[in-house]
């Protein structure tokens, strides 16, 4: 059975990692890429042996089934709806849209169109997330009522070569790091039903130091820099959620959930493997590692691998379900409800109010060791 071809709009950084992995899957085959940017488009053609082109082009090409959107975020709702609009699926990088409208609006043309419309990330289903899965579905920590997420560093400007985008509305740490996070609390404990949170800029300049014409330049963030949630799941579990760009330092853990026999640490969920840990008050804590299993492995960075970061999972995934007739695990409305949260935890720090999320999902199935084998080639 031929392989689902797969069209790359948007050719920066993120791009090479899912040329990279992508032979290592069974259904999918990255054949064109297109980007504003021809220099770029064909930097990334020549290094991959694709196929480089417009935008156009690439949505009109027989061969390409899916348009994988690694566009800037407030390119994506205007890159996925064309796709769309072109009859192509579309599996997008994070966020689905940058504004909760644009992405009830993707949500709506997707179904119109009787077509596929996927987000990342893909990383809940690594090892270390469906690990932590299976322990809250097998009770294994009881009944989770509290948990706390903490994604916190200095900013973007210390690493990234253009980082102007971060710090305008659709990006900021709530919706650039924000999708890793509650991506990964929804798969564990279900939707968020409401959010409240408090808010605020805590550098109103930033120097950009990262090599790269940008360089020497000052940036005034357009969004919040530090922001701290609470989320009320549906299920009834209540999570702190803490997300800034204005600390040097800290020692907060990624994720851990509070279960009436048992807690739980979660590892980092912007990587796929890690260490999962349980914890009681008579044992301590029990380490159980995730690197033999499937997509586990560490191979991020090249140089000195540390961190499994198999992104292109989630893309095989989709393909897979295209194939077989199925909702794939990152679509459904999942990116939707993700949006939802994002967008209505800055409302509520901005106007001091607690707001509803009206636009709810189902939890995306568990994606067992077997399954996960059976997407490689």
């Amino acid at each position: 059975m031929s392989k689902l071809g797969i069209g790359i709009v948007g050719c920066g950084v993120i791009a090479d990692i899912y040329c990279r992995n992508a032979p290592q899957f069974a259904d999918i085959e990255i054949r064109a890429c297109a980007d504003l940017r021809a220099d770029v488009a064909m930097a990334l053609a020549d290094r991959y042996g694709l196929r480089a082109g417009t935008p156009g082009d690439l949505m009109g090409a027989d061969d390409i089934d899916i348009v994988l959107n690694l566009t800037v975020p407030n390119a994506h709702a205007a890159v996925s709806s064309a796709a769309l609009e072109a009859g192509k699926h579309v599996y997008s990088e994070k966020p689905l849209a940058t504004s909760l409208q644009d992405a009830r609006d993707l949500t709506d043309l997707a179904q119109r169109q009787g077509l596929q419309l996927a987000v990342a990330p893909d990383t809940f289903l690594g090892p270390g997330g469906q690990l932590a899965r299976r322990l809250v579905d097998e009770g294994g920590i009881g009944r989770v009522t509290a948990g706390t997420a903490f994604v916190m560093s200095r900013g973007m400007e210390h690493w990234h070569p253009s980082p102007e985008f971060y710090f305008r509305p659709g990006g900021g740490p709530v919706f650039d790091m924000g999708p890793y996070y509650i991506t990964q609390l929804v798969q564990l404990l279900g939707p968020v039903a409401r959010v409240m949170a408090l808010s605020a800029t805590g550098l109103t300049e930033r120097l950009v130091t990262a090599e790269g014409p940008m360089q020497g330049r000052t940036i005034r963030p357009e969004t919040p820099t530090t922001v701290m949630a609470l989320l009320d799941f549906a299920g009834g579990a209540k999570v702190m959620y803490g997300s800034s760009w204005d600390v040097e330092a800290h020692g907060h853990r990624p994720l851990e959930l509070y279960g009436t026999r048992a807690s739980l640490r979660v590892p980092d969920p912007n990587f796929m493997g890690g260490v999962v840990e349980i914890g009681t008050r008579a044992e301590g804590w029990q380490e159980i590692p995730t690197s033999s299993a499937p997509f586990g492995a560490a191979n991020y960075p090249l140089d000195a691998p540390v961190h499994a970061n198999h992104r292109g999972l989630g893309i095989a995934e989709f393909a897979q379900a295209i194939r077989q007739g199925r909702t794939p695990r990152l679509a459904g409305g999942l990116g939707l409800h993700v949006t939802a949260v994002m967008e209505g935890v800055l409302v509520a720090g901005g106007d001091g109010r607690v707001v509803t999320i009206e636009d709810s999902c189902q939890r995306p199935p568990a994606l067992s060791e077997a399954e996960a084998l059976s997407l490689l080639a």
